[in-house]
């Protein structure tokens, strides 16, 4: 969470996981990230046709196009989002169901603001090899060449077709996070660094030195939902030792599916 998040509506919160909907970043006509993030959700009284979460920690949101949202993206539409937490261990199940009558596209993103000791420590595994879109070079599309991902300035890429499990390993700490997703082929790496950092409003300037955003995204490829019908993905971010997932996350190795 940033020292700087202005909790105050209808500013999107710097932090956590804020949920970008129904664009991604400036790729559409929409405000940058769409306007999901800045909306106040309900709490979802009927999250049919999900099993109830039984002896764990849940709770079910929606959010429902409203006329506001209707004049800027005249799409009508049911955001649902169950949160379950357990031990070590949080999962996100977003579904977006078409509640019109005519066919809409859509980009999604959980943007997962992750807490790390010190970012020059930091390697992510499990996106060698794989083509992204750099947004440092006018999203020039190139291919990892690194054996892991390191920083050392600031970094914004869109990383194409990426495998179900991927691993932040904060050295420092000796803890992974272990990000699993499913139905978001694309993952946002992200860290403004120092200049960037020192010109967002609510960041504090040192605050890129503990963070990094690894993001669960449909970018490439827009979800395309005919009338009534609906999406869903699933995200699961637990943590682990940290010597229990270098050198494992090849991509042509790794297992497709959550354990």
């Amino acid at each position: 969470m940033s020292s700087k998040a202005n909790w105050k509506p209808p500013r999107a919160i710097r932090g956590g996981i804020p949920i970008c909907f129904p664009q991604f970043g400036n790729l559409g006509s929409l405000e940058q990230h769409g306007f999901a993030r800045n909306r106040m959700w309900s709490l979802d009284s009927d999250p049919s046709p999900l099993p109830p979460a039984n002896n764990q920690s849940s709770v079910d949101l929606i959010l429902k196009s409203t006329e506001e949202d209707l004049k800027i993206w005249p799409r009508c539409f049911e955001l649902r989002l169950r949160v379950t937490l357990s031990a070590g261990r949080l999962t996100l199940i977003p579904r977006v169901r078409n509640m019109d009558n005519k066919t809409f596209s859509f980009m999604f993103t959980l943007c997962n603001y992750f807490s790390v000791s010190d970012i020059s420590e930091v390697r992510v595994e499990g996106l060698e090899t794989l083509d992204y879109f750099d947004n440092l070079n006018n999203r020039q599309r190139f291919t990892e060449q690194a054996d892991a991902i390191t920083f050392d300035g600031e970094f914004e890429r869109v990383y194409l077709s990426t495998p179900t499990k991927i691993a932040i390993i904060d050295h420092e700490k000796k803890r992974t996070f272990e990000l699993w997703k499913d139905g978001m082929p694309d993952a946002v790496v992200w860290n403004p660094w120092d200049k960037k950092a020192k010109a967002l409003q609510d960041l504090g300037d040192e605050d890129y030195q503990s963070m990094l955003c690894v993001d669960s995204a449909v970018i490439e490829t827009p979800i395309i939902l005919k009338p009534f019908e609906e999406w869903k993905g699933r995200q699961e971010i637990s943590t682990v030792s940290s010597s229990y997932c270098s050198g494992q996350l090849d991509p042509r190795k790794v297992l497709y599916g959550f354990h």
